[in-house]
C-alpha cells in the first residue's frame, strides 16, 4: 500500500447486517468477560474496554502487561474463524475479543507487535455491533488515514501495518451502542 495508506484490506460485507447482529448477541451474551487494569506512567487504570481471549490451548497472548491465556474455542468462534482464514488465506489460532460498551469505550494508539505475533503478523479484525472510526498515523508522522468499520466488515491488516503504522479506536461519545471486534491472530507458542 504504502506510504500513505497502511497495509490493509477492507472486505466491507464479510457478512450480512442480519448474520453480524445475531453474532454480536450471541458472543455478548455468552462471553467470559474480563475487566482488566493498566498502569500507565505509575498510575493504575480500568482497560477502556472488555476482553476475552479464545484460542488453541497454550496460545498466551500479552500485551501491555496483561498476560492472557486463551479459553476453548466455541462452536461459533470456530465457525466464524474457518470463514475468515479461508477468505484471507491464512490460519489463526487465537481470537481476542474486545467488547466496546458505547463511544466512551476506546483502544489508544497502538501496533499489535508483540514479539510472539511475528514480524509482519497478519491481523483479521470483524466488526459487530455499532460502527466505529479506526484511526491509523505512519511511526513518522507523515501520513494518516481513517476508516468506518460497519457491523460485518472485515480487516485485515498485514505487511508493514504493525511495524511502520500505529492504529486506534478512539472514544466517540455520540455513540450510545456497544461494538463488538473480534481480531484473529496467530500467536507463536
Amino acid at each position: 500500500m504504502g506510504l500513505h495508506e497502511p497495509d490493509h484490506v477492507v472486505i466491507a460485507e464479510f457478512v450480512s447486517a442480519g448474520q453480524a447482529n445475531e453474532w454480536f448477541h450471541h458472543l455478548t451474551e455468552h462471553t467470559l468477560w474480563r475487566d482488566d487494569t493498566i498502569t500507565l506512567f505509575g498510575k493504575t487504570y480500568p482497560v477502556p474496554r472488555r476482553t476475552a481471549l479464545v484460542g488453541d490451548p497454550g496460545a498466551m497472548y500479552s500485551y501491555s502487561n496483561i498476560h492472557m491465556q486463551p479459553t476453548n474455542w466455541t462452536p461459533l468462534l470456530r465457525r466464524i474463524k474457518v470463514q475468515v482464514e479461508a477468505v484471507t488465506e491464512h490460519c489463526f489460532n487465537v481470537v481476542l475479543l474486545n467488547l466496546y460498551r458505547d463511544g466512551n469505550d476506546s483502544n489508544g494508539w497502538h501496533a499489535d507487535n508483540e514479539p510472539e505475533l511475528g514480524p509482519q503478523p497478519v491481523i483479521a479484525s470483524l466488526s459487530l455491533g455499532a460502527t466505529r472510526s479506526m484511526r491509523f498515523k505512519r511511526r513518522d508522522g507523515q501520513a494518516k488515514w481513517a476508516v468506518d468499520l460497519q457491523p460485518g466488515s472485515l480487516l485485515v491488516m498485514s505487511g508493514d501495518s504493525q511495524s511502520e503504522w500505529v492504529h486506534c479506536i478512539p472514544k466517540q461519545r455520540r455513540i450510545s451502542d456497544p461494538r463488538l471486534n473480534l481480531t484473529f491472530r496467530f500467536v507463536s507458542p
